[in-house]
């Protein structure tokens, strides 16, 4: 049986600003209204004999992950929780070693949570030529048709045609991101495909090409696999072994060193959405070239990418530009320099700033809380809790917190009591105080939340009980 791995670890800083460490790219809905890691699972609808996904995700994301799985009523066979990010090779070592213990024959369809493919019959058809090189006890890429001599990929040569169909052939080399002049002649000699970063192979064969090429990379999985415990619906692997496993991907770990590396290569309008650019390429666009998003405004406006999270955004007279805004930054930038956002990135990392950690709005598994207003020794937050949910029973060491109902129905614990509170009630929390918040009603819980204190960060947080067993 088939069983897809849903990669979703990156990070997506060159999508900055919106996206950020606590809600990376694959999260968001770039290009409809599902996130990237929802289209990734959907796609896969239809395909048969195929399990159900394995999704590999950074421990930070877990709820994040799970909450959109459940919105596409998908249930997965196991999410895996990476205390660290280690890259592809440890992720897909991991999820080998979870597919065997299921069926030791399985076959791995390893995906990138992060990837835009419009043909999805094409894909198809790909996948079924890759199972049949699979059974062959090959390790098989995906190599994309290139429309564009683009030096921000990885490129594969095609070696000798291997007789499943037109697309599939040996592997001769791979090649690092080229510079222009050498991706010009690789688009056309007609040899040279972009490396995708998606696979199919037995988990049998990569483990034994794993094993034989980076032993050290096998050792520390297998380690960290065998010390996992499982908790709520996940599978937390041991922090100390993974943290020990070096960082490779894929391709260097495995492919680049095996004798049994195959490719399909494939035209199926496919983008891994890398940069804001690449982004406005597979947009929708009106006559002027120009892609917009949310309330946006343009006026002698040409090959434009808009995109207002929160306000509205006019733009007037510019050409070339990538316009971004959201509740806390603003990003302008001519496309030529899609590349340089993480420079960006870099600066808020140096600043020891927050812009780019975490949103204005940050989600949580009971819900969402986001900032309204900060000043010296107080800060105002709007908080939602779902139906049914409630935050931990916890206490802070520094500050004093006033919640105002603004709609729904709460029940509040607070020290030995506990009081419903409705719209327009509120109540206050003294510091040191255990206190608890949950929502009893059956539509969401809203509420004013007004800290006041001399530290206010989230780290002063003591929690004693815990429905989603957050340390």
């Amino acid at each position: 049986m088939l069983y897809p791995v849903i990669l979703s670890g990156g990070s997506g800083t060159r999508l900055w600003p919106l996206s950020r460490v606590a809600l990376p790219k694959q999260f968001l809905p770039l290009v409809s209204e599902h996130t990237l890691f929802q289209e990734t699972l959907l796609r896969l609808k239809g395909f048969p004999d195929m399990a159900a996904p394995l999704v590999v995700c950074n421990n930070e994301h877990r709820f994040l992950a799970a909450e959109q799985l459940h919105a596409i009523h998908t249930v997965p066979l196991l999410q895996i929780l990476e205390p660290i990010g280690r890259n592809t090779a440890p992720a897909a070592a991991i999820a080998a070693f979870a597919a065997q213990a299921k069926d030791a024959q399985a076959i791995l369809l390893v995906l990138p949570a992060d990837h835009l493919i419009q043909d999805i019959q094409g894909f198809h058809s790909a996948i079924r030529s890759a199972l049949d090189l699979a059974q062959q006890d090959k390790l098989v890429t995906f190599g994309i048709t290139p429309n564009e001599p683009a030096t921000g990929f990885g490129y594969i040569e095609h070696g000798a045609a291997l007789g499943i169909d037109e697309h599939t052939f040996s592997v001769a080399r791979f090649v690092e991101k080229p510079d222009l002049d050498t991706a010009r002649q690789f688009l056309a000699s007609g040899s040279f495909f972009w490396n995708s970063g998606m696979f199919v192979f037995k988990a049998s064969v990569y483990l034994r090409e794993l094993q034989r090429h980076r032993q050290d990379i096998y050792q520390a999985a297998q380690q960290a696999w065998q010390h996992s415990t499982h908790d709520l619906d996940f599978c937390r692997l041991d922090e100390k072994d993974f943290a020990a496993c070096p960082s490779d991907s894929i391709d260097y770990a495995v492919m680049e060193r095996t004798q049994a590396a195959a490719m399909v290569t494939v035209d199926i309008g496919w983008s891994d959405i890398g940069s804001w650019s690449s982004l406005a390429d597979v947009s929708a666009q009106d006559a002027q070239g120009n892609a917009l998003r949310g309330d946006v405004y343009t006026a002698e406006t040409a090959n434009s990418y808009v995109r207002a999270e929160s306000r509205m955004v006019a733009a007037i007279g510019v050409r070339d530009l990538v316009i971004v805004e959201t509740a806390d930054a603003v990003l302008v930038m001519h496309k030529d320099f899609a590349q340089d956002v993480k420079h960006t990135v870099e600066y808020l990392k140096q600043a020891e700033r927050i812009e780019h950690l975490v949103h204005r709005r940050v989600y949580r598994p009971w819900g969402y809380y986001e900032g309204i207003d900060v000043g010296e020794r107080f800060q105002a937050k709007r908080i939602m809790v779902k139906p049914g949910s409630k935050l931990s029973l916890q206490m802070h060491h520094h500050r004093a917190e006033h919640w105002v109902v603004v709609s729904g129905n709460a029940k509040v614990t607070r020290a030995d009591e506990v009081l419903l509170l409705h719209e327009d009630q509120s109540t206050y929390i003294p510091i040191g105080v255990k206190h608890r918040l949950e929502n009893i009603g059956e539509t969401p819980l809203y509420l004013i939340e007004v800290q006041s204190g001399d530290y206010l960060g989230e780290d002063d947080i003591v929690r004693f009980e815990d429905d989603y067993r957050r340390s």
